[in-house]
């Protein structure tokens, strides 16, 4: 399996993304990202902040209404993003201590998959904790097939086969009618989903990708790479057969202060996701919006773009609007992209959004690290624990 440290050794060897692509075992093919689940204090709440906020719509419901006496779950989408939100209706059980000891946060990344059976066979076989046997799921409309598996800390990965299917969502959820339904933002898909992990546990759970689901490491990133005169941070990227998953996976470095992953990790309680990483095809106008709605921004120093086109060289969108908006460009050889982040969207310093455009470019913004992990450091500094 080729080790590429970093993006410029990926563009000068033999391997390309597509080869590297073509390493990862396809002994589980993944069709995308069915759904992301959040275990959340207060569902109803959290999903009209998502709505407002974000331009998620309307999509299912299950509750006491539908007959679910332990939990209520909110379905949101946005083109391809579906959000689940569910919050315990009991004061005990395994949602409810989840929320005690992690605050909100992903509890399930759920993969699309033509066959869920077998993906839980051929992950269980090769080393994978079962977390759900393959169960049916059935209503008028037909069935789905579910099962799944743990990862690092709580977080599992949930098989979804609905080849067989054409409700809403999935049997026992109804759809969820609603006046009110924002405009989306412009928000397509989700491009990757970044896990941290424990001190000396990224080689683990990067070998676990490989092994248990077939995945082949892209780019891999090290404290050099990865730091500024206060913290650090290494990470390697993971990526399934067909590109449309992928897994960065981050672990804390050696600094002279507490980095993010370690205040993440404190935080938390533990390994989990850090942020999502969702796509645009007009990162401007999506992050106007988003930010008419509320959502906060790290912030960028104006400095940043005093010699941007000299070092990612020309651009098509208006430097000043970017500058405006505090959104970071990068280039690799393939093009370029767009990102910015929001602050903590959750009250601990937790869980957050990336949003991307890429224009051609295939990598993950190696050149923005230092200012984004600047701007991270004075939100840090802010709370008091960098």
């Amino acid at each position: 399996m080729a080790d590429i440290k970093n993006l410029k050794d990926l563009q000068n060897t033999e391997y390309g993304l597509k080869k590297i692509f073509d390493e990862a075992e396809d002994f589980l093919p993944l069709l995308g990202t069915d759904y992301v689940e959040l275990y959340v204090g207060n569902a109803k709440q959290s999903a009209h902040f998502y709505k407002t906020a974000f331009g998620f719509q309307s999509e299912a419901y299950a509750g006491l209404e539908t007959g679910v006496k332990d939990r209520v779950s909110y379905v949101l989408e946005q083109d391809k993003i579906r959000l689940v939100l569910t919050t315990p209706l009991t004061n005990d059980g395994v949602i409810n201590e989840h929320i005690v000891e992690h605050g909100d946060g992903v509890k399930v990344v759920a993969l699309w998959v033509e066959d869920a059976t077998k993906a839980f066979e051929e992950t269980t076989k090769r080393g994978a904790k079962p977390y759900l046997e393959p169960v049916k799921e059935e209503d008028e409309n037909g069935y789905v097939i579910r099962s799944g598996i743990y990862t690092y800390g709580e977080t599992v990965h949930i098989f979804v086969e609905r080849k067989n299917y054409t409700g809403i969502f999935l049997p026992g959820y109804k759809k969820w009618e609603s006046h009110y339904n924002p405009a989306s933002v412009g928000l397509k898909f989700i491009d990757h989903m970044v896990g941290n992990v424990g001190w000396g546990e990224m080689k683990q759970w990067c070998e676990f990708y490989a092994r248990v689901m077939g995945f082949a490491q892209i780019i891999s990133f090290t404290d050099d790479d990865i730091s500024t005169d206060f913290t650090a941070l290494m990470s390697k990227v993971m990526s399934n057969g067909n590109g449309r998953i992928k897994f960065p996976i981050n672990e804390p470095a050696k600094g002279k202060k507490k980095s993010q992953i370690e205040e993440y990790l404190d935080f938390y309680k533990g390994p989990g996701v850090q942020h999502i990483a969702v796509a645009t095809d007009d990162i401007v106008a999506t992050v106007s919006a988003m930010r008419e709605r509320g959502v906060e921004f790290l912030y960028v120093p104006d400095e940043y773009y005093d010699d941007l086109l000299d070092r990612v060289g020309e651009i098509d969108e208006d430097v000043e609007v970017l500058k405006r908006h505090g959104i970071l460009i990068d280039r690799d050889e393939e093009g370029y992209l767009l990102q910015i982040f929001t602050k903590t969207i959750v009250d601990r310093p937790t869980m957050f959004f990336e949003v991307i455009q890429r224009k051609g470019a295939q990598s993950f913004g190696v050149g923005n690290f230092k200012a984004l992990f600047e701007a991270i450091e004075r939100e840090q500094a802010n709370r008091g624990t960098l």
